[in-house]
């Protein structure tokens, strides 16, 4: 008995510090929070401030996986990431501080708005004796940069795995399975249709089961059975919210390194919070630079795969954002 309870009480205790813990359970509820957003948040909030922010016009940002929610086996008619992926752009765009948002999506309904406000305005003129000059009401704000894109990419079971044990009748398995989402951003100059760049960013969704059973005749003729579990998983509308947020912040950091907008003071580019991305930034390209090194390593040399990269960061730019990387704050 006192080996059974002994082993009940190391599976017990071994589950628990691998499993995800939610803040209810499935019998309790709890009232509804304003402004949940997954920490991605931060690198937004904490961007320096801009010279001058910038009105950006979303017209669409659709899911373009095609993906249905898949239930064990089972695709569902229930698509498998939020279709409001629109809103959740417009809201990181104006959290970040940098841009002005202006309504484009349903465009439709301001129009026809105006309308109604403009005739109501001209009637009450209209009966004061009035005369209206011109269009009452001011031109729409136009956004010299357009915001578009999608969620391009819904991967399941990129991962899969599990562990379990079972001493004495007393036993428990964990199961874990890992997607991930991606979603694109484009920045397109309105005026001349020229894409400015691309950002690409990826979150990993995670889910975990975990079972906990025993089935063990502790006395003659008494038999003690115990079945307990749970699942969690990463709910995938926090998960596109967070790729978006971070890739809005992408977008700013690249968009100054471009010269496409500017911070409000120079010396920003040195915050914490850009280096950041910058030291990201150059820690791929390296990455990249070896992988390809070792491609052209078979039929040229070192010396010219040297000198062959040099001119290509040169030409790209690319030594300008070393040198960022590894200048010391003053």
């Amino acid at each position: 008995m006192k080996k059974f309870v002994f082993s009940l009480g190391i599976l017990g205790v071994f589950l628990a510090s691998c499993s995800y813990v939610p803040e209810t359970t499935p019998l309790t509820s709890s009232p509804p929070k304003l402004n949940q957003s997954p920490p991605t948040i931060m690198w937004l909030k904490f961007l320096p401030p801009p010279k001058e922010k910038i009105p950006v016009a979303v017209y669409n940002f659709r899911d373009k996986t095609g993906q249905y929610k898949i239930v064990g086996d089972i695709s569902t008619f229930s698509n498998a990431v939020t279709q409001g992926a629109a809103s959740i752009l417009v809201k990181a765009l104006e959290d970040s501080g940098w841009f002005i948002p202006v309504e484009r999506e349903n465009l439709a309904d301001v129009l026809t708005e105006r309308r109604i406000i403009r005739k109501s305005i001209e009637a009450k003129l209209r009966q004061e004796g009035l005369k209206p000059k011109g269009d009452v009401l001011p031109p729409l704000t136009y956004a010299p940069i357009i915001i578009t894109g999608g969620i391009i990419s819904y991967d399941t079971d990129v991962v899969t795995g599990g562990a379990g044990a079972r001493y004495f009748g007393v036993g428990g398995n964990i199961q874990l399975r890992k997607d991930q989402v991606t979603v694109y951003l484009r920045a397109v100059a309105a005026k001349t249709g020229k894409v400015l760049m691309t950002v690409t960013a990826t979150k990993t969704i995670l889910s975990r089961a975990i079972d906990i059973n025993a089935f063990k005749y502790v006395k003659y003729k008494r038999l003690f059975e115990l079945e307990t579990g749970a699942t969690t998983t990463e709910p995938a509308q926090y998960c596109v919210q967070a790729a978006i947020e971070k890739a809005v912040y992408g977008l700013v950091v690249e968009g100054i390194l471009r010269g496409y907008w500017e911070p409000k003071d120079p010396k920003y580019v040195f915050s914490p919070i850009v280096q950041e991305y910058l030291k990201d930034k150059v820690k791929h390209i390296l990455k990249e630079r070896e992988e390809l090194a070792k491609i052209l390593s078979k039929d040229y040399t070192q010396e010219e795969i040297n000198e062959y990269l040099k001119e290509i960061e040169r030409e790209r730019g690319l030594n300008r954002l070393f040198r960022l990387v590894n200048r010391e704050r003053k």
